[in-house]
């Protein structure tokens, strides 16, 4: 165990170092890409920035019909429900027993069956990067109090991310689960006499994170500088004031729009409330001026929140800043933490304009990101001129669609894993905070990146504790599968179990068996100097020679699937596995 801890608290500073080489994300020639990978390496790379971990039939398509139909085939499968299989686990759990309840677990397990054995790879990666930039996070007791709804919100996430940022934005500010957790849900009109003003969380929040961001863009995301030569900020406490208004007056879907309903009381709730659009109640909607980013709501007669609302979010949605400031972020989680401006720019001008006229279509943002140069050249590649620090839940993700897990249950039973010190230390929807599990130009400090000025946003839950704890869970995990313990939470089996049998086929051929390892989980990255220490672990595990009455069949079999174990576990906390280039 201390040479394991000492190995994976080494691999901390070799990443930093790793990704301080690469620079700020490459120039990038600005010509296309070629559509069609030269080889399967260049394909799994796409794949790891496009989908939850390459597997060898995806390769053999994107190989076989090229990057863009591969994205217009993903993008044109079915949306699955993750609201829909809570309410049938919900279901199932009260015809067992009628004072019982799906929960949040649920909530999880519906994530790692898209995530993990899900077709629509493409999409659920995509929802899973906006739900860091769209954060609704069930650390907050209250949302976590309203399982469904949170169910609900990943599915505002999918069905959003290949629409329209407009249409995703609204869908964000209407959601009750966003109304709970940013407080704007039975968010009440000022009230002079007695001194109320609204709640300014959201209207912070949805300038500052989900739209336009502190500081003035260029259109490829360089921070515009004023004559004193300090950034130019985006919005001002009289903008937050004037938004604020127009999220007043918003509560539970419902028939009416009884007082009852808006305060929620128990005779006036409807049963699809937790995930129903909230909706507006004039008595408690603002009905003075609304000034903000240029924009004016005129005094009202009749409160009407939601024409005032329709303002509020096209004048965001049409904010010259969006399309550079979300452009980046799902550069950094899809591909690489410091895109260079012309990438940027490319993916911004994408956003402005899908090539038909349309503003803030996802589907060419999502394209753009994929296609460009920068994230398709295998050269780019090659001189390391990018990349990322895989985030905790990619990379068991990427291990368990590797060895092509399965679960005893079928409901995958992953569970939190927000302990780092004993299992990855990120859960998905459970971040810390609205500013999600850790910022985009997050720099670790007294680091070579930070004298490099890279940001490696990862990094922010990076460090000694979770370095081993997340060594020791990918051990666990290797030896007794992932997630609790069995279908009927019994011991020592877990429920997420993966498949070596193909790997322990080459346990006795160790150069294969490393190899073919490697491919799996690493094969997008240059493994030449890794591969002679982990086939020397490999064959440092001796396997006995079979009895001819085969009577040690167990001690081999043992044997060789340590040796698999051991070249996984390797890899798996290696640069070349944790480094995403």
């Amino acid at each position: 165990m201390k040479s394991l801890r000492a190995t994976t608290v080494a691999w901390l500073a070799a990443a930093a170092a790793l990704l301080a080489a690469c620079g700020g994300g490459g120039g990038g020639s600005a010509e296309p890409a070629q559509d069609k990978p030269a080889s399967a390496v260049d394909a799994q790379r796409f794949l790891t920035q496009a989908t939850f971990g390459p597997v060898e039939s995806d390769v053999t398509r994107v190989m076989d019909i090229g990057y863009r139909a591969w994205i217009d085939w993903q993008m044109g499968l079915p949306l699955r429900s993750h609201r829909e299989y809570w309410d049938v686990q919900h279901a199932a759990a009260r015809a067992a027993d009628p004072n019982a309840s799906a929960g949040t677990r649920d909530v999880l397990d519906s994530f790692y069956i898209q995530a993990v054995r899900g077709e629509d790879q493409l999409r659920g990666r995509v929802a899973f990067a906006l739900s860091q930039i769209f954060v609704v996070s069930m650390v907050d007791s209250t949302v976590a109090d309203n399982p469904r709804g949170v169910a609900g919100w990943l599915d505002v996430m999918n069905q959003h991310a290949f629409g329209h940022y407009r249409d995703l934005l609204e869908a964000v500010a209407r959601h009750p689960m966003m109304g709970i957790y940013l407080s704007h849900l039975r968010n009440q009109k000022e009230n002079p006499a007695t001194g109320r003003v609204p709640d300014e969380n959201f209207a912070r929040e949805v300038m500052q994170l989900f739209s336009i961001g502190l500081y003035q863009l260029e259109p490829d995301g360089r921070v515009k500088l004023g004559a004193d030569g300090k950034p130019i900020e985006t919005y001002t406490g009289e903008d937050i004031a004037g938004l604020a208004k127009v999220f007043t007056g918003f509560s539970w879907a419902g028939p009416d729009t009884s007082d009852s309903r808006f305060f929620g009381s128990s005779s006036a709730q409807d049963p699809d409330r937790q995930w129903m659009p909230m909706q507006g109640y004039t008595r408690y909607h603002s009905t003075s001026e609304k000034r903000f980013l240029g924009a004016t709501v005129a005094a009202q007669g009749t409160a009407d929140p939601n024409a005032s609302l329709r303002v509020a979010l096209d004048t965001l949605a049409a904010h010259p800043n969006v399309g550079p400031f979300i452009g980046r972020q799902l550069i950094q989680r899809l591909v690489t933490s410091n895109p260079s401006p012309g990438y940027v720019a490319r993916v911004a001008a994408a956003f402005a304009d899908n090539g038909s006229g349309v503003r803030g279509d996802m589907k060419a943002v999502v394209r753009a990101v994929l296609l460009d140069p920068e994230a398709r050249d295998p050269a780019v590649a090659r001189d390391a001129a990018y990349g990322k620090l895989r985030e905790p839940v990619l990379r068991l993700t990427a291990l368990l669609r590797a060895f092509g897990a399965t679960s005893d249950s079928g409901r995958w039973l992953v569970g939190s894993t927000d302990d780092a010190g004993t299992q990855l230390g990120q859960t998905p929807l459970r971040s810390p905070s609205v500013f999600n599990f850790y910022r985009p130009g997050y720099v670790p400090p007294n680091s070579e990146l930070g004298a490099a000025g890279l940001a490696a946003p990862e990094m922010q839950i990076t460090h000694e504790t979770s370095v081993a704890g997340y060594a020791n869970y990918m051990r666990s995990a290797l030896q007794s599968g992932v997630g609790q313990n069995g279908p009927n939470f019994t011991a020592p089996r877990r429920d997420v179990q993966l498949d070596l049998a193909p790997e322990m086929a080459l346990a006795d051929r160790p150069a294969e068996l490393v190899d073919r390892v490697l491919a799996k989980l690493a094969g997008a990255a240059d493994t030449a100097a890794l591969k002679p220490d982990v086939q020397a672990a490999v064959e440092s595990i001796a396997i006995p020679a079979l009895r001819a009455d085969g009577s040690n069949q167990t001690q081999v079999d043992d044997a060789k699937r340590n040796r698999v174990r051991m070249a996984a576990l390797l890899t798996l906390v290696s640069t070349e596995f944790l480094v995403q280039k």
